[in-house]
């Protein structure tokens, strides 16, 4: 059940993608109502899988892989509609590619899920903790919904667009950069953790074995 949330949450994600190139209307307002949906359902899939001992590494990827879809499709669909620039996706295109290969090989080497993985203390706040999982996930919703809110105003409402579309704008880069920080900030502890576990095996593969020790 967990998994099949999780999938109408992707077949929601193409409901959405699709609306939001449609020529501005009011349909543009319901499809903000539509991606609260899609990031309700989120947190629902996780919940119905612990609720009905349905919780799995496959369940807790595949729920990954899904946060990753719906981030990346929105990031590329709204730069492409020009209402956000081009590096941003980029950004995040990069950074989930190494995070996501990283926890890709600790999971199939360690069979664990990939938010137990964290062992620094500011990593798993960062990474696993439960207040900067909803707070990103949050952040990226309401940065969402915001461009897609104010994308059909300038022509539908030019008068109002001429005197706020500044404000309204500026309020849009700031959910974005926020968001790009954000990002950046809970990739590192992994990139940085996995580098040290590498290099920590690396060593202990090179080193001599100690006279005496076996």
């Amino acid at each position: 059940m967990a998994n099949l949330i999780t999938l109408s949450r992707l077949l929601l994600l193409l409901v959405v993608v699709a609306i939001s190139y449609q020529p501005p209307s009011w349909l543009h307002y319901a499809n903000v109502v539509l991606l609260i949906v899609v990031f309700v359902t989120d947190g629902l899939d996780g919940y119905v899988a612990r609720r009905r001992g349905e919780a799995s590494l496959f369940g807790a990827m595949f729920d990954i892989a899904g946060d990753r879809i719906v981030e990346l499709t929105m990031w590329i669909v709204l730069a492409h509609q020009g209402l956000l620039p081009v590096w941003v996706p980029i950004v995040f295109v990069v950074r989930g590619t190494i995070v996501d290969a990283i926890r890709a090989s600790q999971t199939t080497s360690r069979h664990r899920s990939p938010f137990a993985m964290m062992e620094s203390a500011l990593g798993k706040w960062l990474v696993a903790g439960q207040f900067m999982r909803v707070f990103y996930a949050v952040l990226k919703a309401h940065a969402f919904c915001w461009l897609l809110f104010i994308q059909p105003m300038p022509a539908m409402f030019p008068g109002f667009w001429s005197e706020w579309g500044g404000l309204l704008t500026a309020v849009g880069v700031v959910l974005v950069d926020l968001s790009v920080v954000v990002c950046l900030l809970r990739g590192v502890p992994v990139i940085v953790e996995f580098a040290y576990q590498e290099r920590h095996s690396l060593l202990g593969r090179l080193m001599p074995e100690q006279p005496g020790r076996r």
